[in-house]
């Protein structure tokens, strides 16, 4: 997602959107005279610390070097404008890695993801998904969806100080119901 700045240093407002469908970023402040390398890096590292993005990979099935690996895979490519080979992909990372130590890590993501996603089917097929309220999670989603769809549409002009007051709220919504949907004992008890 590109991010560009709205106000002053002190009340920092990023407005996002995507690069890649929509599960891309990409950094705030986009040079041209940076090298594929640092516009990647720079990017990753805005990515990473984004506290939304932190809240759901510190809850999700991968690591931070595994997120990492995996944004680079699919999304690199786009900054780039070209196609690239693994080892152009391994440099890419925060800390540069060899090739083979990206494509394994690469592999691990990807076995984790598909992993996800097999539990849910399987927690569909046995019919646990029926007896759990998702309820929570399905609002976290919408919020999430509104949040996104908010951002594309402020990124099209120069967002108003209301506009820019609707995004904070969302984001802070987003945060607090990741948080609360985080804790091992909120599934326990819908279960």
């Amino acid at each position: 997602m590109h991010k560009k700045q709205f106000l002053n240093q002190s009340e920092k407002v990023f407005i996002s959107y995507p690069v890649y469908k929509n599960v891309s970023f990409k950094t705030g402040v986009v040079k041209t005279n940076l090298s594929l390398k640092e516009k990647a890096q720079n990017w990753l590292k805005y990515s990473l610390n984004d506290p939304l993005v932190k809240i759901l990979a510190k809850n999700s099935n991968l690591t931070k070097i595994q997120l990492e690996t995996l944004l680079i895979d699919v999304l690199a490519e786009n900054i780039a404008d070209k196609n690239l080979k693994y080892d152009e992909k391994a440099k890419i990372r925060i800390l540069a890695v060899s090739r083979g130590a990206f494509n394994r890590s690469l592999r691990q993501a990807r076995h984790n993801v598909t992993q996800s996603i097999y539990t849910i089917l399987l927690l569909g097929y046995l019919g646990v998904l029926e007896e759990i309220s998702l309820e929570p999670y399905l609002e976290a989603a919408n919020k999430l969806k509104e949040y996104i769809d908010t951002q594309r549409e402020l990124i099209k002009k120069r967002p108003e100080e209301e506009q820019i007051k609707t995004i904070k709220r969302l984001h802070e919504e987003l945060k607090i119901s990741l948080e609360e949907l985080s804790s091992p004992r909120k599934m326990s008890k819908r279960l």
